[in-house]
């Protein structure tokens, strides 16, 4: 595995790309000898925050983690890493067996050993909803998705006319999720 370890507002030194690429070792062997992991490293009115993305064929694995301590932040990112990656692994796997062929090569790719996979199905759909999706701006749909109390809202954006996503960030601020064609 490769990797590429930015600093904001911190130094990176030698010492340091040592330690995380030391702890990132742990989950190298899930993942292909030529992927390659972004490690984000910042640090904030003294809380450290970890960001590792790894794309992986047509997917993005992604963590972030803060903590007082960045070491412990980089420890708790790569527990995740590892579990979605089991996670995912698990979908393929179950894909693959409902003949599937052409998710055979993904599955492939993804290193985990089969004794870390269990046979429970990864996710189960219990509710479906129904809604009309109104054109609105972004703003509009802001206002909407706080007065139903939800952390993210669809609607049809009406400059546009695609679908779009307004979404709450951790921080408070709000994004917009819009397709890509």
């Amino acid at each position: 595995m490769l990797y590429n370890i930015i600093g904001k507002n911190i130094d990176v030194w030698d010492k340091t790309k040592e330690s995380v690429e030391h702890k990132m070792d742990r989950i190298a062997k899930l993942f292909p000898a030529d992927a390659v992991a972004t490690i984000t490293l910042s640090l904030e009115k003294l809380v450290s925050t970890v960001e590792v993305t790894i794309p992986m064929n047509k997917r993005m694995i992604r963590a972030e983690v803060s903590d007082a301590d960045m070491l412990a932040a980089l420890d708790k990112a790569v527990d995740i890493l590892q579990s979605q990656v089991i996670r995912y692994k698990k979908r393929m796997l179950t894909k693959v067996r409902q003949n599937a062929e052409n998710y055979m090569a993904e599955y492939q790719t993804i290193l985990v050993p089969e004794e870390e996979l269990d046979e429970d199905p990864l996710y189960k759909i219990e509710r479906v909803k129904h809604f009309e999706v109104k054109p609105m701006d972004a703003e509009e749909a802001v206002m909407e998705m706080e007065l139903i109390g939800h952390n993210f809202f669809v609607f049809r954006n009406g400059e546009t006319d695609e679908v779009n996503v307004v979404y709450k960030r951790k921080n408070g601020s709000y994004g917009l999720i819009e397709p890509a064609f």
